[in-house]
């Protein structure tokens, strides 16, 4: 049977570029795959096809004589066309494309083995007025730092790392598993391309230590809980050279005694006496900046809220400063003197002369009561 045309075989231009070529194989390659067709036999043969078709026209020499002469002109660097190709080369053509997958570069060149260090994250517990106006405090934290010995090499002083001899110093090797091929790091080396035959006596070859550093911290005012504030080269020491990581510092805010914080505004309850919820009067509150004061109007109802303009907090990112919302809880008297009691029981029975005028609310309550089990 007559070969296919390379370029009809990949559905590809005849100028299509390298990339193109590469993603068509790869298409196919996922598609016509034996393991992923057992029970298709023509599977096989068009993936040797386009396994083929591939290995000509991703080389620049064989393509070029391919388009000169066509398949005579690359019947012997062929191996023989797809019958007799069988998968010797296999690793390179189809390892390629997977270590483009994978991140692993293609044609065994080698990965980078410089590595960011890690980022870390403390967590910071600070109090409500320390959010609202800002602080400055110093931490302690636990770190993998670059050793001062070595200098992050791993070697004895003197001497230096040598070439990895599993992997010849790529940091990577190439497995073969059935018909894949694909690049893993190197067990030996970890993928460094480097062995420390003579490790330094301080960090034992690692090339870091842990150590503890103390830092100081800003903490700008109106910061809410959750917020991040990153140290930007504080974290951990990259590897073979590579760049810190970043430090986190997460805020978290501990519960008041007074106030719950709602994003600007401030909450609070507020118990007044019977008296002052029934005849008004005027009280003291606290703030964050001190103490403010605030009329309360006759007959204020338990559960009523009086809004404080601007004794909020000023967030983070914004010029204007919340509001403080008062919640009014009437408190109910206790441990009552005989008085007292002489005296709210004259007041009740006063009330109740006109209830609906002294009492709108328990007399609607009582309505709707009545008219449920009608």
């Amino acid at each position: 049977m007559a070969k296919r045309d390379y370029y009809e075989v990949l559905g590809v231009n005849r100028d299509a570029s390298d990339e193109d070529i590469k993603k068509a194989y790869r298409k196919l390659a996922m598609k016509f795959h034996p393991d992923r067709n057992p029970d298709n036999p023509k599977a096989e043969e068009s993936f040797k096809e386009a396994k083929e078709a591939y290995e000509i026209l991703s080389d620049d020499q064989k393509r070029g004589a391919y388009d000169q002469y066509g398949h005579a002109g690359v019947d012997q660097s062929a191996g023989g066309g797809p019958g007799g190709a069988g998968f010797g080369n296999f690793s390179d053509a189809f390892g390629d494309i997977f270590g483009d997958i994978f991140g692993g570069g293609g044609g065994g060149n080698r990965r980078s083995n410089v590595y960011r260090g890690a980022d870390l994250r403390y967590n910071m517990e600070i109090t409500l007025e320390e959010a609202a106006r800002g602080t400055e405090t110093k931490i302690r934290i636990p770190v993998m730092a670059e050793c001062e010995t070595c200098h992050g090499s791993g070697a004895r002083p003197g001497t230096q790392p040598v070439t990895c001899t599993t992997c010849g110093g790529h940091g990577q090797v190439r497995m073969q598993q059935g018909f894949f091929s694909v690049q893993q790091t190197c067990p030996k080396c970890h993928g460094s391309g480097k062995m420390v035959k003579d490790p330094c006596p301080t960090c034992h070859g690692g090339g870091r230590v842990k150590e503890h550093k103390t830092l100081s911290v800003k903490i700008p005012s109106g910061v809410d809980e959750g917020d991040r504030i990153r140290l930007s080269g504080e974290g951990e020491a990259g590897v073979n050279g590579g760049p810190p990581g970043d430090l986190y510092v997460v805020v978290h805010i501990k519960p008041h005694d007074i106030f719950q914080r709602e994003g600007a505004n401030l909450h609070c309850e507020m118990p007044i006496s019977f008296s002052t919820a029934a005849l008004g009067g005027e009280i003291e509150i606290p703030t964050l900046d001190g103490h403010a004061k605030m009329k309360i109007p006759p007959e204020t109802q338990s559960g009523a809220v009086f809004r404080l303009r601007g004794k909020g907090i000023k967030p983070l990112r914004s010029s204007d400063y919340g509001d403080l919302m008062c919640h009014v809880v009437v408190e109910t008297p206790v441990k009552l003197t005989e008085r007292q009691k002489e005296l709210l029981r004259e007041l009740e029975d006063i009330t109740q002369q006109d209830s609906g005028k002294h009492s709108p609310r328990a007399k609607s309550w009582m309505t709707k009561v009545k008219d449920f089990f009608q």
